[in-house]
């Protein structure tokens, strides 16, 4: 929509300076009616939600606003033009114009109007935020002395009778809660609660109940950066490193999902009421899924985990010996989905930090392997639709793969995962490629 906008814009743009110059006119109540229906025109669609509005669209309305009121204001003055035409002047007017359009329309090419992915559940999907203040820890971030606090947010069914199992999902390394919007909605609408993980200081912005913002942390930021090129840290610092990164976020996830059971006993709140303590899943993306894989190794209450696109780090140790990362052996008995990206897929057979995610298969209980050929790592998220660019940018090319085939083929799995788990309803039937 931002492109088509775009070039409808400019045509009228340049076909008036063209006008003007074939007329050597200035026409300047035509091109006040011109600004002045411009402005109508997107308010309408605006309105009708042809154009869907968000912030992407601000910086363009107040320029088409600030247009139309010019327009407006000389039409009722009714003042005869004394300017002399020139065509310089009009073909400036017109690059300035089109400088200005561009720019007015960069959020809304950088962050596009879309479609939702297909949602197939029977259920209407209701969200609610929270911030959870953990009183047994210090924000280890800040010299405040102040307690770590956990946004979260639900994902649920909405009007619905009796009780849903708890999906429990931890984003990637400095993502945020909403990066698998599409996939928690899908769940949702199947009968799950869905509750989302902000891990401040791990997450890009994260904002409280009370309005407060928190910005990702840069220290962690460059850590993060520099782990990701070879050479910055010997394996032994880079353990030391994943050892601190996965404390915090499993200690997240647990003081999250404590805080929601006991809400579930002694919170008469509708959404705790809905949730079965009984059944429990984890899962994230990257970062977020070595934690799940973590937390599911760790407690006894979580039946399932899904780890989208991760190292396993909780079945990484590092030997002395060799200097370097090794699988631990140790047996994994949760039942586990791997999901996998090209970027992380060429990486399984390495000895680096994924050197435990195929002896996984060989030491689980249970356990599903599942590549996604085309895919990059951010592909497995909404930021492809969401972002287009950005995702690009961020992970060094355009996927191969049909954006919305490999979201919506991941959340059909999920969800597959999830029934045959928590619910026993069916089998778990999948291809080990897609």
């Amino acid at each position: 929509m931002g492109m088509f906008v775009l070039f409808v814009t400019l045509i009228i743009e340049f076909g008036l300076a063209i006008y003007c110059v074939a007329t050597k006119q200035i026409h300047s109540k035509l091109r006040s009616w011109i600004r002045i229906a411009i402005f109508s025109t997107f308010v309408l669609l605006t309105l009708s939600s042809v154009i869907v509005w968000n912030f992407s669209w601000v910086l363009l309305a107040i320029l088409l606003f600030i247009l139309a009121v010019i327009g407006t204001v000389s039409l009722i003055r009714n003042k005869a033009n004394t300017k002399t035409y020139r065509r310089s002047r009009i073909i400036g007017k017109a690059m300035l114009m089109t400088l200005a359009l561009v720019i007015a329309l960069v959020p809304a090419l950088i962050f596009p109007q879309y479609t939702l992915p297909t949602i197939t559940g029977q259920y209407e999907v209701a969200t609610a935020t929270y911030t959870y203040t953990d009183e047994n820890r210090i924000e280890e971030f800040t010299d405040t002395g102040e307690n770590r606090f956990v946004n979260v947010q639900f994902w649920y069914p909405n009007n619905a009778d009796g009780t849903y199992p708890l999906l429990v999902f931890s984003h990637g390394a400095y993502g945020i809660m909403e990066s698998n919007t599409s996939t928690y909605t899908e769940l949702a609408s199947h009968g799950y609660v869905v509750v989302s993980i902000d891990h401040p200081y791990h997450s890009f912005y994260t904002v409280s109940d009370d309005g407060t913002t928190t910005l990702v942390n840069t220290e962690y930021m460059q850590e993060i950066s520099k782990s990701n090129t070879a050479g910055n840290y010997t394996p032994e610092e880079a353990y030391e490193l994943i050892q601190k990164w996965m404390r915090l976020r499993t200690d997240d996830m647990n003081f999250v999902m404590d805080t929601i059971l006991y809400r579930s006993e002694n919170d008469k709140a509708p959404i705790y009421q809905l949730i079965d303590t009984s059944k429990i899943g984890v899962f994230g993306h990257s970062m977020g899924g070595a934690a799940s894989v973590w937390v599911g190794k760790e407690r006894h209450d979580v039946s399932a985990v899904v780890n989208i696109d991760a190292p396993l780090f909780s079945e990484l140790h590092y030997n002395k010996e060799i200097n370097n990362f090794e699988a631990s052996g140790d047996v994994y008995t949760t039942p586990l989905l791997n999901i996998y990206s090209d970027d992380v897929w060429v990486q399984l057979d390495t000895i680096s930090t994924y050197a435990a995610n195929k002896t996984i298969d060989m030491n689980s209980t249970e356990s599903y392997t599942v590549h996604f050929e085309g895919a990059k790592h951010l592909s497995l998220t909404d930021l492809p639709l969401f972002s287009p660019v950005v995702a690009t940018i961020l992970q060094g090319g355009k996927a191969p793969i049909d954006t919305y085939y490999c979201i919506e083929t991941q959340n059909e799995l999920i969800l597959k995962f999830f029934n045959y788990k928590l619910k026993g309803s069916g089998r778990f039937e999948f291809k080990g490629t897609y």
